[in-house]
């Protein structure tokens, strides 16, 4: 399972690709002297770092649940993405100091034109990484991934904004540019590293999921109507790529413990086959109406209805 699952490949490809860009990148800050490449280079390493924890976490995400993790491994890639940002932020600090020092003590810039080639190269590089891993992030619904396709988008944007500016200071003769893009590269760095602890908290907090989602599910569960009375007390929380939910579910008092299975089973099916990487769960509750006329006579019509036919199996 582990060669053929979408998240381990993308993450395996994504540590290859991140290494040959760091190391493009780091020969070439080192040959041209330039802050701003080398900045870069820092960020393609943190790349490297960054992508093997997520390949770690994914690993250890998709082991089925065990006797110490009833609830799956999901929040491994949650601990993979506050790792990220940890390091990403730390990343852009190193950069500010550095930039901040070479502003104050001035530095020397020489063979410009083979940083600007490297970034350029590295653009292209890093927005074709980003893209398949968007992709995989969105098919398999992986926070890590998407964490990691995050980085690599930084990295377009950050290559393009040097690369412009080493042709500024090529032609200008403005070696003070550099720190001073370094610093704007390092500002962003920052953000999106906040962006990331913001995320990451959200699945250690037990965040509500999405409003979209919540509606998707009670639309899913009034598809059933003709089979409860009620619903209520929905709650539902992330854990990597799992979307875990319970809901309490109210029918007919006189229904067998295998009819009120059979319509909750149903239920879960349903939810899980409409919302990708679901895990459900239902409490059945009886209908409390204290003077009940009986299956036969019940004013709430769905509940007449439950002498129909079982739900269909999907």
């Amino acid at each position: 399972m582990t060669r053929t699952n979408p998240k381990i490949k993308a993450a395996r490809f994504s540590i290859v690709t991140a290494t040959g860009l760091a190391a493009l990148k780091l020969v070439a800050g080192l040959h041209t002297g330039s802050m701003a490449v080398l900045a870069s280079a820092i960020d393609s390493l943190l790349d490297i770092l960054m992508s093997g924890v997520n390949y770690l976490a994914i690993r250890q995400a998709e082991q089925p649940p065990d006797e110490s993790h009833p609830f799956g491994h999901g929040k491994f890639e949650t601990v993979a993405t506050l790792v990220q940002s940890l390091f990403i932020a730390l990343s852009g600090g190193w950069i500010i100091f550095e930039s901040l020092r070479r502003l104050l003590q001035g530095s020397s810039l020489v063979h410009l034109e083979g940083g600007i080639t490297v970034l350029a190269l590295s653009a292209a590089g890093s927005w074709a990484i980003s893209r398949h891993l968007r992709r995989v992030a969105r098919q398999t619904d992986s926070t890590a991934l998407q964490a990691d396709a995050l980085h690599f988008s930084m990295d377009v944007y950050t290559n393009l904004a040097l690369l412009v500016g080493l042709g500024l200071i090529s032609l200008l003769k403005t070696p003070w540019l550099d720190p001073i893009l370094s610093l704007l590269v390092a500002g962003y760095i920052l953000y999106e590293a906040l962006r990331l602890v913001r995320h990451g908290l959200r699945d250690v907090l037990d965040e509500e999921l999405p409003e979209q989602i919540r509606q998707e599910v009670a639309r899913l569960i009034k598809e059933h109507r003709e089979h409860l009375l009620d619903f209520h007390n929905l709650r539902t929380r992330r854990a990597g790529s799992q979307k875990i939910m319970d809901f309490h579910l109210t029918v007919c008092k006189h229904l067998s413990v295998e009819e009120a299975h059979a319509i909750s089973d149903h239920l879960e099916k349903r939810i899980q086959e409409e919302i990708r990487g679901s895990d459900v769960t239902i409490h059945i509750e009886q209908c409390v109406e204290e003077k009940c006329p009986g299956r036969e006579k019940c004013p709430a019509e769905k509940t007449r209805d439950l002498h129909s036919p079982r739900p269909k199996e999907p």
